[in-house]
């Protein structure tokens, strides 16, 4: 069984800075992808940023140069660092995870995606 808590949204002005994390407790061998996810009101979710388990990072070009994800494998988290925010950057942000379930490090060979609950960031003007 797998656990995913998130923290860290809240309210900022315009130019201001956020940090998001996303840790999973459980059942956990390996993190193959984790990311963040923006879901405007009224919108559909979308790609913020993510990390794959070797470090590779991927980002949609709207935040590319002001956010930066992380992972620390040791603690199951991701961190997002949200610098220079803008009002469009408001919205409900979801962490993602695909990991490979395992125990005491052995691999069960099964892999698991899921989504955490979401946290509300709101960028005023």
């Amino acid at each position: 069984q797998v656990r995913i808590v998130e923290s860290g949204g809240g309210l900022v002005q315009a130019g201001g800075s956020l940090r998001l994390s996303c840790r999973v407790q459980g059942s956990i061998f390996s993190i193959n992808t984790m990311g963040w996810y923006r879901q405007p009101r009224l919108e559909q979710r979308g790609l913020v940023a993510a990390i794959d388990g070797d470090g590779t990072t991927h980002y949609t070009d709207s935040v590319k140069g002001r956010f930066a994800i992380s992972l620390d494998t040791s603690k199951n988290t991701m961190y997002l660092q949200m610098d220079r925010l803008k009002p469009e950057d408001t919205g409900d942000y979801f962490c993602h995870i695909d990991i490979t379930q395992g125990d005491n490090g052995y691999s069960w060979d099964e892999t698991l995606e899921a989504w955490g609950q979401g946290t509300q960031i709101t960028v005023s003007d």
